[in-house]
């Protein structure tokens, strides 16, 4: 016999927060998510100006952009298991000082050592901001309401990505404010996110003993920076099929071993193993792996290709960047009120992932010669695309999860996005070197190591010192090689496709994820409830 649950379980609504102070809260949330979402890509421009005034090497180059997506992704699954456990609004504004304070040293850096540093600060926080916007939304908001509000944070993601190298092309080429501006000009914002927060934010704080899994997060966060940081490096300080790699994959994959086995035991595990029993969780999770190596893997290197291919300028390389931003900010929110307004969801993600698989391989066809405005067209359709999918898979997950779980599903989506984000940017960006190698030396011969910046050379060369025939080669070279990469990222895309395909399609919740957790724990306190 299933018990009744008692009279006193709350009702439907009762105690929710009001539209208007949902929000007034999003506003806060939403300028916290972009200033993290910006520190990752706001730096793709102005990389050259900060590796030159702090002495920096290639090496540096590199680890700049890659130290802060380590930090933060290796630290999403933390954040999201103490969502579960603690204050979240204490969590938020926490992850908001510490990004606070990593722009700080990072704006004032006298070396690039330090910059390093800063930017592992940066990431945890940005980790803890990403990962907690989302689960503090689902506690908020039932699922059935949470798509007029989710397309919106979509949009708000996708703008903070794309938007980034145009906000650093404009502040590196800005005289009178420079490089230090990337880091620097997060900080006001931040501040402003954490006193809205602090005004608007009210949440039922869940108070019990915890017991952090703390030995399950350290080998969560070894295993996965392993990983990553030889994603990193293969390819460029040494070879794919070499002893380094045989020695970091196995090295990251037998603690990531281990840690499988740490928290099929633990009390608290910081990821529950039991959620990939979810048919649901486990897809999305496949899905978001997926849509991070396509679509950073893919997009982080247009920008590059917009300044050395077309011969743009940093400012208007940004610019160009705008249809994606466009198509993702218009199909993301008109199709988060959609799921509003009829309580239908899985047609998005399925026609989402078809047009961002036709937005690849539009821009599989791109070369050096490819018009402005052809270019903008297939930007605005991947965008489109993105803009319909990305979202939507954290909404499909936490629908299908119990509320005590939220965290948990949104973090390890959040986590495998991210992972698959940084693993794409890492693996596409040797395979656009190796094409760039190749394509140079067939077509330049001799004069490859001048134009390159040397024999072997992974450095990006300067335009301006280029004799006129030489400059036309390498303009083609890197238009060919960006083209045949969004080729080589339009696999992930379909296979993306084929996962949505099997995700079930599941009525929304009415309840937010706060109503939804005191009903179970209602339910749970009677003998014999299920």
């Amino acid at each position: 016999m299933t018990a009744t649950v008692p009279a006193k379980t709350p009702e439907v609504g009762a105690g929710r927060m009001s539209r208007r102070e949902v929000l007034q809260a999003l506003s806060g949330l939403m300028v916290g998510m972009f200033v993290s979402i910006l520190a990752s890509t706001v730096v793709a421009n102005a990389l050259p100006r900060i590796i030159a005034d702090l002495d920096g090497t290639q090496t540096v180059y590199t680890w700049i952009v890659t130290t802060e997506l380590l930090a933060m992704t290796a630290t999403v699954p933390l954040w999201g298991k103490m969502a579960d456990l603690y204050s979240k609004k204490l969590l938020i504004q926490l992850s908001l000082g510490l990004f606070v304070v990593g722009s700080l040293i990072a704006g004032l850096t006298p070396n690039v050592e330090v910059l390093l540093v800063s930017r592992v600060v940066q990431g945890i926080g940005a980790g803890g901001m990403t990962a907690l916007a989302t689960i503090v939304m689902a506690a908020m908001i039932p699922p059935r309401e949470l798509g007029r509000y989710a397309g919106i944070f979509g949009a708000v993601f996708g703008v903070g990505t794309i938007a980034g190298p145009l906000i650093g092309g404009v502040l590196v080429d800005t005289s009178w404010l420079g490089w230090r501006w990337c880091f620097l000009i997060g900080v006001p914002f931040s501040l402003l996110s954490i006193v809205l927060l602090q005004r608007t934010l009210h949440l039922p704080v869940t108070r019990r003993r915890v017991k952090i899994d703390w030995l399950g997060a350290l080998l969560i966060t070894s295993g996965v920076s392993t990983v990553l940081i030889w994603s990193s490096l293969a390819g460029n300080k040494f070879a794919w099929a070499s002893g380094w790699t045989a020695l970091m994959v196995g090295g990251g994959l037998a603690l990531l071993a281990l840690a499988v086995r740490v928290e099929s035991r633990a009390a608290e595990p910081i990821v529950p193993l039991d959620i990939f029993r979810n048919r649901t969780v486990s897809l999305t999770t496949v899905a978001s792996i997926l849509v991070g190596v396509a679509m950073f893997g893919g997009t982080v290197f247009l920008s590059q290709y917009f300044q050395l291919s077309l011969g743009k300028s940093p400012t208007v390389a940004g610019l160009m960047s705008l249809p994606m931003i466009l198509g993702l900010l218009v199909s993301s929110t008109v199709a988060g009120q959609l799921i509003t307004k009829y309580g239908r969801w899985k047609r998005y993600l399925v026609a989402g992932a078809a047009v961002m698989v036709a937005g690849m391989l539009l821009l599989a066809t791109i070369d050096a010669r490819t018009s402005v405005v052809l270019l903008g067209v297939y930007m605005a359709v991947l965008g489109v695309g993105v803009g319909m999918l990305m979202q939507n898979l954290v909404l499909a997950a936490q629908n299908d999860v119990p509320a005590h779980e939220l965290g948990a599903a949104t973090s390890v989506l959040t986590f495998f996005r991210s992972m698959g984000g940084t693993i794409g940017v890492s693996a596409l960006g040797a395979v656009l070197a190796n094409r760039v190698a190749t394509l140079s030396a067939e077509k330049l011969g001799p004069l490859t190591g001048d134009a390159t910046g040397g024999e072997g050379s992974t450095e990006v060369p300067d335009l301006s010192t280029l004799p006129e025939p030489v400059l036309k080669i390498v303009q083609d070279v890197y238009g060919t090689a960006t083209g045949e990469l969004f080729l080589v990222a339009t696999p992930f895309a379909v296979l993306a496709l084929v996962v949505v395909l099997f995700i079930r399609e599941k009525p929304l919740h009415t309840l937010s994820g706060d109503e939804r957790r005191a009903r179970e724990e209602a339910a749970a306190a009677v003998p014999g409830a299920h």
